[in-house]
């Protein structure tokens, strides 16, 4: 499922316009990106959780090459699905 047809389900389980729909799952992802951004969590009881996770520096080896690279640390999205939404997908 693409996101448009995601919209589609949306406005017709909740009964309102495409338009609506798209406006609210925008806002949802965006509320989603921007608390993670800022370092924070998102959890829906049920659902799941969305957080961030810190990979640390570590070395590594460019495979064309074989060369040895120092690969920096980042951040990176996590999502933790919730036990009521792992039972349903079984």
């Amino acid at each position: 499922m693409n996101k448009s047809e995601f919209v589609d389900s949306v406005a017709a389980k909740a009964g309102i316009s495409k338009r609506e729909a798209s406006e609210a799952v925008d806002a949802v992802l965006d509320v989603i990106e921007s608390t993670l951004a800022g370092g924070g969590e998102v959890s829906f009881t049920g659902f799941g959780k969305f957080s961030v996770t810190h990979r640390k520096a570590r070395t590594g080896r460019n495979p064309a090459t074989g060369a040895t690279i120092q690969i920096a640390a980042s951040k990176a999205p996590k999502f933790s699905a919730g036990a009521a939404f792992k039972k349903a997908v079984k």
